[in-house]
């Protein structure tokens, strides 16, 4: 197992500090990019909501795009990578 190293996220409006193996590190960035992409996008469609229903809109978004089978690879790599940052979260309480 390589050393971790500490990354700084922010998914919406809140920042986390992570640990991650570097080799996951890129994934984790675009994976983090896509979801503040589509958080925006909600944002900007749906006018007043908070940041919890923006953050809901963007795993149902998820659900729904892999259910139609629009890129399987993109859905595995956004569920692993999204599983580590869990662990990364569950290590860090």
């Amino acid at each position: 197992m390589a050393e971790l190293i500490p990354i700084n996220i922010v998914i919406g409006d809140r920042s986390y500090r992570i640990k991650a193996e570097p080799a996951d590190e890129e994934a984790i960035r675009r994976t983090l990019k896509t979801i503040n992409e589509k958080i925006i996008d909600f944002k900007t469609q749906f006018a007043g909501k908070d940041m919890q229903d923006y953050i809901a809109m963007v795993l149902i978004w998820y659900a729904t795009q892999s259910k139609t089978g629009n890129d399987a690879s993109l859905e595995r790599e956004f569920m692993e990578t999204l599983q580590k940052i869990e662990r990364q979260l569950d290590k860090v309480k």
